[in-house]
């Protein structure tokens, strides 16, 4: 293979812009609904209003927040200020900014290992973290880097935690108990007050995973959906995980980690001496890191407001209530599961829908998969609304198809 140089002399930019644009021609048509995941918007108003407030900032470096930007620093401050109080944080609770989900998540695994290993006077422990199979990967990828062992529980008849077989399946080498609200595989909002429950009985950290629904979940309970418990208000849970590139509409990268007291929390920075410079300290697990996504996410904050969130909730909630009843109305289909929020996966037990997942992807559709049970799996924002009608059609003639003239096996990938 011949290695691409780069080209001797500079392009236009008028020719650079346009080439970028016809490079797109093949990628997901996100705007129009046909992504599973990936791309959260609410509305035009919100993604440009997230947009100009992070090319306010795109020069500046969030890693120097603290000394060079202090504008950046009071708005991460008032982000994750903001964020404790829809949490339900008590007095003394902390919390940082990160670049994502699995930052979040190995910001809250390290924390929680060295928290542990002070706790029990033991520096060389590794430990293992129970959690439910349906548990993000991100777990699993702290745990390499931390060379720890993460337990997978099988999930009860209902898709959600089972208490009872996790409970069994802590020793004492456990430093974690981990809950998702809700998961990613299935939609649903794990028994979290039970979980923590069992961590608290045993002196255990509990972890809850709501990088998929930290910013809907309190907006949806706001406007009177019937939402388990799952931050703060719940004793036991000490530390939680919320990606605000998600459903708090904030322009990626842009994510959350939190912890019930100082004495947990600082554990989380990163804080060095031994070298030439001085000391060096961090917050995150990424030095450099976009002060844009600060920015962006304080924005949509001030820009929204909880009205904002509530309005957004309330159509949101709406059309996937549309959603689930249009596939449930297709003969032979069935959502997978109760879903609490904005993740629904459907399958049947007729046809192969992965046949069926073949069929849509030849109609310019990127499909969402599940293995266990095989299904196909949505994490849908307010761009999906407008496609919904145009996706049952032809979801129902996908199924149509399958059901007429069925074949032995399908071959479509099923990785993310």
């Amino acid at each position: 293979m011949t290695r691409m140089t780069m080209p001797e002399f500079g392009k236009p930019s008028e020719a650079v812009l346009a080439e970028l644009r016809a490079r797109k021609a093949n990628d997901i048509d996100w705007e129009g609904g046909k992504a599973p995941l990936f791309v959260f918007k609410a509305s035009d108003d919100v993604s440009e209003m997230g947009r100009a407030a992070f090319f306010e900032y795109f020069f500046e470096n969030a890693l120097g927040a603290g000394r060079a930007f202090p504008s950046v620093k009071q708005m991460e401050t008032e982000v994750v200020e903001m964020a404790l109080g829809l949490f339900h944080a008590p007095t003394g609770a902390k919390g940082f900014m990160s670049t994502g989900g699995t930052e979040s998540i190995l910001e809250a695994i390290q924390t929680c290992r060295d928290f542990t290993r002070a706790k029990r006077g033991n520096k060389q422990l590794r430990g293992n973290i129970v959690a439910p199979e349906s548990i993000h990967p991100a777990f699993d990828k702290g745990a390499r880097l931390m060379d720890l062992e993460v337990r997978r529980i099988p999930v009860r008849a209902d898709f959600r935690a089972d208490v009872i077989a996790m409970e069994a399946a802590i020793d004492e080498n456990t430093i974690m108990v981990a809950g998702s609200a809700p998961c990613f595989c299935y939609g649903v909002i794990d028994p979290l007050t039970e979980l923590a429950v069992v961590a608290k009985s045993k002196g255990l950290w509990m972890h809850v995973d709501a990088c998929v629904g930290g910013y809907v979940a309190p907006f949806v309970k706001m406007i009177g959906r019937a939402i388990p418990d799952f931050d703060f208000s719940i004793e036991g849970v000490c530390s939680i995980s919320a990606d605000l590139h998600k459903f708090g509409f904030c322009p990626k990268p842009a994510s959350t980690v939190f912890y019930r007291d100082a004495d947990m929390a600082k554990f989380h920075a990163f804080d060095f001496n031994n070298w030439p410079n001085g000391r060096f300290y961090t917050t995150t697990i990424c030095g450099t890191r976009p002060a844009g996504g600060v920015a962006g996410a304080w924005a949509v904050f001030n820009y929204l407001g909880i009205e904002g969130y509530k309005r957004i909730a309330t159509e949101l909630m709406g059309f996937i209530d549309k959603f689930k009843e249009g596939v449930q109305k297709i003969p032979s289909m069935r959502i997978v599961g109760n879903p609490d929020l904005s993740i629904v996966a459907y399958t049947s037990d007729e046809i192969d829908v992965f046949r069926v997942a073949e069929l849509m992807q030849a109609q310019g559709y990127l499909p969402g998969l599940l293995q266990r049970p095989k299904a196909l799996h949505q994490m849908m924002s307010l761009v999906h609304a407008r496609a919904c009608g145009t996706y049952l059609k032809n979801l129902q003639a996908a199924v149509d198809v399958v059901r007429e003239a069925p074949r032995d096996k399908a071959v479509i990938d099923a990785t993310y």
